[in-house]
């Protein structure tokens, strides 16, 4: 049902906009340890650092948003436009 896959569009894109986010620190990380960039060492431990941070403190909030999307929660489905 269409309606019911759009009513929780928006979790499922902030988890998914993560998962990439992810990824892509994830190639950084990879650089900045095989040497494959010419940075300074101040800048890649602070590469290094925000990758660690994303993946402690961001990422760990796609389990709420695909939470609500596995449930198939209702509540954005049952809304109706005259209530806004």
């Amino acid at each position: 049902v269409p309606e019911e896959a759009l009513a929780n569009a928006t979790p499922y894109l902030q988890a998914f906009g993560h998962v990439v986010l992810a990824w892509l620190w994830l190639d950084v990380g990879l650089a900045v340890r095989a040497r494959e960039v010419m940075i300074g060492d101040d800048m890649k431990a602070g590469k290094l650092a925000a990758m660690r941070y994303f993946f402690a403190y961001e990422l760990p909030k796609i389990d709420a948003w695909l939470n609500v999307v596995s449930r198939r929660e209702g509540l954005c489905r049952e809304m109706q436009s005259a209530w806004f």
